[in-house]
């Protein structure tokens, strides 16, 4: 027997054309995406989370910006049954546009907008040099994740469009690579940084 993602999606003939992130974006599905963090006391057992679970994880708290809690109120609670809500109603937005299956869209949106180079401060001598190193798999779906995710919430924030639009927009405009994506551009502005501090 087949199990569907929120009982309605397959993932079968799906597959992760990074061959970077191969091992890294798990496409398992669950009728139910919530596992109540069982890996997270583990070192890279996330990577055996399905994806659309760990995106939902992102949506409840979508982390720090310059250093300050970005949102702490409305839908970024930290409910899970609330995220579950978004989620759905957001493949269900992307079905309904692109007519495909919303978990393979949402598979090459965070392919897509998953950077592949950094900077890092390094101290030599006194003084800071900043210096481009390739990303590790792992952060680069953490980091794919993390712009999407910021980039919706900024959009929804006091804004009559509603999270969930916001959500779909972005990982539309992600596997579209759309300039429109706040992933991408942040993906984008990240890798030109690194390559002018080689």
């Amino acid at each position: 027997m087949e199990i569907l993602a929120f009982n309605r999606w397959g993932t079968d003939g799906i597959t992760v054309e990074d061959p970077g992130l191969k091992d890294y974006i798990c496409i398992k599905p669950r009728i139910v995406p919530m596992t109540g963090g069982k890996t997270a006391k583990f070192r890279f057992h996330k990577a055996n989370v399905f994806i659309i679970e760990r995106l939902m994880n992102r949506i409840m708290n979508p982390g720090h910006k310059s250093k300050k809690h970005l949102i702490s109120s409305g839908d970024m609670t930290g409910k899970g049954n609330t995220a579950y809500k978004i989620m759905e109603q957001a493949l269900e937005i992307i079905e309904q546009r692109t007519k495909e299956n919303p978990i393979a869209v949402v598979v090459k949106a965070i392919e897509n907008a998953a950077p592949r180079e950094e900077i890092v401060t390094i101290e030599y001598g006194g003084a800071k040099y900043p210096k481009a190193v390739e990303v590790a798999p792992m952060r680069r779906v953490d980091q794919a994740l993390k712009f999407m995710t910021q980039s919706s919430c900024q959009k929804a924030f006091n804004s009559k469009r509603s999270i969930v639009a916001c959500l779909a927009d972005e990982i539309l405009n992600a596997y579209s690579k759309s300039g429109q994506s706040g992933a991408i551009s942040k993906k984008l502005e990240t890798e030109r940084q690194a390559d002018s501090s080689r």
